[in-house]
């Protein structure tokens, strides 16, 4: 039986989206709408090339919650999707709304959840979530003591957004407190956490305020380089399904975690609708969070949308208008989905852009893609790196192994000079 298409069809014309955001992440979410049996016209802004393949992209900097507002006035858009955590937190989504157009993401005061470690630790606390223990930081006295109080394996955070480079995880006190008072330096603070052991799981829950809908769980790699070395990264690569975990890992986070959130966050008056993103830690004490984040994460958006069969546009409209109970349950493929990041020379400290990337068209098959990130059309039509994830290389099959083994094959297919990528993602999992 099909997703219910009722409030799509009402439409007097195609439903209209215009995501927000240029990103290999943005690229699945514009990916899976294209595939929509609704058939939504689509809109991307500022989009990348490999976008512009499937919408219509539009100069814009997604930082500008105005211009955002503006661009989908003039669209007349139906729904827009903001990609990433900046516009999120400068409150684009209440700029949107504003007009009376839907818009999928959280109002400012909700997307503080990631904004601010320190008040996602508030609302956890409140809720009775299960998280690591902190000590905040405002100074480099400060951050010694809790150095100090909670002991290696030392965790240092940067309270506010630092695009999945704000983590330090170390043995090595010296590193711990440059890192904590290079933010401080700054203008910002930072927290330091307990260690959290056992592996880490992403489990996206999307939710309208009221009602949360679980999506598939998926592991990402956030290390740069294979078995776990190197600075952490915005990711290299991720999994789903995750055929090792407990079987009822969707129901306790939604139980203990999700559910308990977001009824914190209603009652504080600031509801939150979008996508809450929990990283988790499967400890030896238990599931524990790791971080909150207020949008889909990137990579493993690319694994777990290209897994989901129901239609992605009813899904999104329904949480913007509050009608997420509603929906029939979600229907999954099967199969596994891997996907592998070609990072550019140098990533992740200052990406070396502007190299020739070749091999895109041989790279995809039946069972594999490529979604673009960092990129940019020269004069003459040649696709360059302009980033420093530039591509995130998709493979499907009927096994994590299978799944594995194809991404790695249309990996093979591409070129980029200097670039790298982990060899290791999903192996032997």
């Amino acid at each position: 039986m099909g997703p219910d298409r009722t409030h799509l069809t009402r439409y007097a014309r195609r439903v209209r989206i215009l995501v927000i955001g240029s990103g290999a992440r943005e690229h699945a979410i514009a990916r899976a709408l294209s595939q929509d049996s609704a058939s939504p016209e689509l809109h991307a802004a500022p989009g990348n090339p490999g976008i512009a393949e499937i919408a219509t992209c539009h100069p814009l900097s997604p930082n500008t919650p105005e211009s955002i507002a503006d661009l989908a006035q003039r669209l007349a858009v139906d729904l827009v999707v903001i990609g990433p955590e900046a516009p999120l937190v400068q409150g684009a989504v209440d700029a949107v709304r504003a007009h009376g157009i839907a818009c999928f993401g959280p109002i400012a005061a909700a997307a503080r959840l990631e904004g601010s470690k320190s008040f996602a630790k508030e609302v956890m606390a409140a809720a009775g979530v299960p998280t690591a223990g902190c000590r905040p930081a405002h100074n480099a006295t400060e951050l010694a003591n809790a150095l100090d109080a909670i002991g290696r394996p030392f965790v240092v955070k940067d309270d506010g957004l630092a695009a999945g480079k704000g983590v330090v995880v170390t043995n090595d006190k010296a590193q711990a407190q440059a890192h904590g008072e290079a933010v401080i330096a700054k203008g910002g603070f930072v927290i330091v956490e307990e260690y959290l052991d056992g592996p880490e799981i992403s489990l996206f829950c999307i939710s309208d305020g009221t009602t949360v809908l679980p999506l598939a769980p998926a592991q990402d790699f956030k290390r740069a380089y294979d078995g776990d070395a190197g600075p952490n990264t915005g990711g290299m690569g991720a999994y789903s399904p995750l055929t090792w975990a407990p079987d009822d890992l969707t129901e306790q986070v939604m139980d203990t975690i999700a559910r308990p959130t977001i009824t914190e966050m209603a009652r504080r008056g600031t509801p939150f609708a979008g996508v809450l993103y929990c990283g988790l830690a499967l400890t030896s004490r238990g599931l524990r969070v790791v971080e909150f984040n207020a949008r889909f994460g990137d990579p493993e958006t690319q694994v777990v949308l290209a897994r989901l069969r129901t239609g992605l546009a009813e899904v999104l409209l329904a949480a913007a208008q509050g009608r997420l109970a509603d929906l029939p349950p979600l229907q999954w493929d099967p199969r596994a989905a891997v996907t592998v990041v070609i990072a550019a020379e140098n990533y992740p400290a200052t990406p070396v852009t502007g190299g020739l990337i070749s091999g895109l068209a041989s790279a995809a098959t039946p069972t594999t893609y490529v979604l673009q990130a960092g990129t940019k059309m020269d004069d003459g039509g040649a696709l360059l790196s302009a980033g420093g994830r530039v591509l995130s290389v998709v493979g499907l099959g009927e096994s994590v192994e299978t799944a594995r083994r194809q991404a790695y094959e249309a990996v093979a297919k591409i070129s980029l000079p200097g670039s790298h990528h982990r060899t290791d993602i999903a192996a032997g999992r």
